[in-house]
């Protein structure tokens, strides 16, 4: 397995569902295997269905990109955190911590 450089912990529903993280690369994503046998498990996105092999992929996965926030807002974000917009995977990780819908992500397992 490629290195790691940053990651992400990623909830659904306020559950632990997995963990995506940044690698030598480009990006992997799977799913806790704990998660997996939840019996309400449901998928992030339905171009990442539930299984137990990573997902790999030399740019960020289009469902976890769409978390970041556009526009005027993103132009405050970096403003704020002093983040390059360029850096979507730091995006991601310091503002979809409170997303809209079921998904978000942490940079710490909680």
């Amino acid at each position: 397995m490629e290195s790691e450089y940053r990651k992400g912990y990623v909830y659904i529903q306020n559950h632990f569902a997995g963990i995506i993280a940044e690698t030598e690369e480009g990006y992997s994503f799977s799913y806790d295997k704990d998660y997996l046998e939840r019996e309400d498990a449901a998928a992030v996105s339905l171009t990442l269905p539930l299984r137990e092999e990573p997902y790999e992929t030399t740019i960020l996965f289009p469902f976890f990109d769409g978390l970041i926030p556009e526009g005027w807002l993103l132009g405050i974000v970096s403003r704020n955190w002093k983040i390059n917009q360029k850096d979507r995977f730091g995006l991601l990780l310091l503002a979809c911590k409170d997303c809209i819908g079921d998904v978000y992500i942490r940079g710490e397992k909680i």
